[in-house]
């Protein structure tokens, strides 16, 4: 008796892969329905959408695809944001949006770049993610319109705290070339003109003139810093959002604060979706990188791959947490592995620390379980 998959064939519905290589004035269009295709390419004005779908229509045809037919689309974070991937989405395209910092690349000291090498660059790397080389690159996980404009509030507001730290440290540099050191207070423009330089002279006009302007910048940002805290303390105290629940939950924890709380859930635990621990150190950069080859085997620290400033904050909490949480079991556990140590292993100890408060943190926000021997404010 034949075999009943004698003669079956099976038959895979063909897509059209699309990579973008965009910029701000021309958007670089690669097309192909495979791997040792030669793609077709082609340049379209930025932003115009009209021009895009005919571009993807006159490609199907091209290849002799259906009119239905899937395509699959990719793009490099960046500029452009995440608008066009809503777009392509809307559009029944499916789209993936990836890290820059993931893409190979040559590795000789001089390498050929261009917009047509990177379209097609882009366009084969896709092919190899949906033939099932999934780690050919990192895909970026896109936030929702949401969650997007969540974000915005504190970083603005870390904008204006380092363009406060730059006109102070500015006014301190000019005062400095004539050697006078001036306290920047509320009273600092009377003072400046009291003061007098090492000969007992006034200060010139022109460094005058240009320290109060740096100064009346100064006070225009402070003004702007203390508006952005006092309304995101009115959220804290006043949403119902899910996102500034998990503000208040990480806040009732002793050694964080608003800061803290609400940088770690808007850029890190609001709207992402950790599977394990590892994902958590790997996002935050937190990972070790080691290097072995043959009998050499050495650490080359940490990844640093992943977002600098929940990176930074998580390190600067892990040094509060000490201080504030000295019983929890994370506390011991550094001063057991540590606290011997001169200044270097302590400051590898913080960052190893620094990766297992995360972990905590994500898991207390999911599961509600304190970390252990931690303190929650009265």
């Amino acid at each position: 008796m034949e075999e009943a998959t004698r003669g079956t064939q099976y038959i895979t519905e063909r897509s059209l892969y699309l990579a973008f290589e965009l910029s701000k004035s021309k958007w670089k269009l690669g097309f192909s329905t495979g791997l040792g295709q030669n793609p077709r390419r082609r340049t379209i004005d930025a932003g115009d959408l009209l021009a895009l779908r005919q571009e993807i229509e006159t490609a199907k045809r091209r290849f002799g695809l259906a009119a239905d037919a899937p395509v699959k689309g990719c793009y490099e974070a960046g500029r452009d944001g995440f608008w066009l991937h809503r777009y392509l989405l809307e559009q029944e395209i499916e789209n993936l949006v990836v890290d820059s910092a993931s893409i190979e690349v040559d590795r000789r000291a001089k390498r050929a770049k261009t917009d047509r090498i990177d379209v097609e660059k882009l366009l084969n790397m896709l092919i190899r993610y949906h033939s099932g080389e999934e780690r050919v690159w990192r895909v970026v996980h896109v936030p929702s319109i949401e969650a997007e404009d969540l974000r915005h509030l504190h970083r603005q507001l870390l904008t204006f705290k380092r363009d406060r730290t730059r006109y102070i440290c500015r006014i301190k540099g000019l005062l400095a070339t004539q050697g006078v050191n001036v306290p920047i207070h509320i009273d600092f423009l009377d003072t400046l003109a009291a003061a007098r330089m090492w000969d007992g002279t006034a200060l010139p006009s022109g460094l005058c003139t240009r320290v109060e302007r740096e100064y009346a910048s100064l006070r225009y940002v402070e003004q702007h810093i203390k508006e952005l805290e006092a309304e995101r303390m009115e959220l804290i105290e006043t949403s119902k959002h899910p996102s500034i629940e998990k503000v208040r939950q990480l806040m009732r924890l002793r050694a964080i604060g608003p800061n803290g709380a609400w940088l770690f859930v808007m850029e890190f635990f609001g709207w992402r979706q950790f599977r394990n621990r590892r994902e958590v150190g790997g996002l935050s950069g937190l990972t070790p990188t080691p290097y072995q080859s043959g009998e050499e085997s050495r650490e080359q620290g940490i990844s640093k791959a992943g977002n600098q400033q929940v990176r930074a904050m998580a390190i600067e909490i892990a040094w509060c947490w000490l201080r504030y949480q000295p019983d929890s079991e994370l506390t011991l556990w550094f001063y057991e592995k540590f606290g011997n140590g001169g200044k270097r292993m302590r400051k590898v100890g913080i960052v190893a620390l620094a990766r297992k408060l995360l972990v905590a943190l994500w898991r207390y926000l999911e599961t509600g379980e304190i970390p252990a021997g931690a303190q929650l404010k009265p």
